[in-house]
């Protein structure tokens, strides 16, 4: 009978990932609230834009990373 155990290296990869995602998490609102607060600056929009696609980043490594996490424990 086989044992069931956690492949360490897949999980550490899966760690790496969700630390990006902390990263990304606090940096695209941060981003969003700069670019809201001065709508008069010539940055105005592409601070915005930035802000989304960090947003969107964050959301994606976030379910990339639950899904490492959970292939390292349960997966063969």
């Amino acid at each position: 009978m086989e044992t069931k155990r956690t492949n360490k290296d897949v999980l550490v990869k899966g760690m790496k990932t969700m630390g990006i995602t902390a990263v990304l998490m606090f940096l695209g609102p941060t981003l969003v609230y700069v670019g809201l607060s001065n709508p008069d600056k010539p940055l105005y929009i592409p601070i915005l834009i930035a802000a989304a696609i960090i947003c969107i980043l964050a959301i994606y490594f976030a379910f990339k990373g639950l899904k490492t996490i959970m292939d390292s424990m349960f997966k063969k």
